[in-house]
């Protein structure tokens, strides 16, 4: 009797069992796959937060190396016309002395018969005034940094004196010496204006 209770009850466990496995619904392989497939595809989708972060630092980037570069081409333009400013001032300034220069250098003839009036007079009052001329002219003279260039005594010198005589050496004087100044000559800041013309000591 207990058997047949015992087999009745494995024969009854086996029944549910087979019901259960029935009734529970099947895995398709093909569908499995879709879901895991479906899982890193829902991770990897872009978030717009972080795609936004990234343009704006890439334009960050490039505004600051476009920010760097015209820095430094305005540095060099301003450094060019702070140059060329300079130039330009100092070539205004030289070409503005050489042109006081020539001018003044059309009196120099002047200031020679000066000289040789002043010489000739024999008339004290007149000689004076003509003293009191030639005195203004040698200050215009120094006021343009220009000075005279009178060599008498000294070795002749072919970047200031033009040699128009040579003569024969006296007692005591030695060869390649000015001898006599005939007419003086000018220089302004190294720059000669007028050579002076002199005779030498052969």
């Amino acid at each position: 009797m207990q058997i047949i209770m015992k087999g009745r009850k494995v024969k009854n466990q086996g029944k549910r069992e087979t019901e259960q496995n029935a009734a529970a619904p099947e895995v398709v392989p093909e569908a499995a796959n879709a879901a895991e497939n479906a899982a890193p595809e829902a991770d990897a989708a872009p978030d717009p937060a972080k795609s936004e972060l990234l343009e704006a630092q890439k334009a960050l980037r490039e505004a600051e190396a476009q920010a760097e570069d015209f820095k430094r081409k305005w540095y060099a333009v301003t450094a060019e016309y702070e140059n060329y400013r300079r130039r330009t001032a100092s070539e205004s300034a030289r070409r503005y002395a050489e042109g006081r220069a020539d001018v003044v250098s059309k009196l120099f003839p002047i200031a020679d018969n000066l000289g040789r009036a002043i010489a000739s007079c024999a008339e004290e009052r007149t000689k004076k005034g003509i003293e009191l001329v030639v005195k203004a002219f040698n200050k215009l003279l120094e006021e343009e940094h220009i000075s005279e260039i009178d060599p008498v005594g000294e070795p002749f010198d072919a970047n200031k004196h033009e040699a128009i005589m040579a003569v024969d050496p006296a007692e005591g004087e030695e060869s390649g010496t000015v001898r006599e100044v005939y007419l003086k000559g000018y220089e302004q800041n190294g720059k000669i204006l007028r050579f002076a013309q002199v005779v030498v000591v052969k």
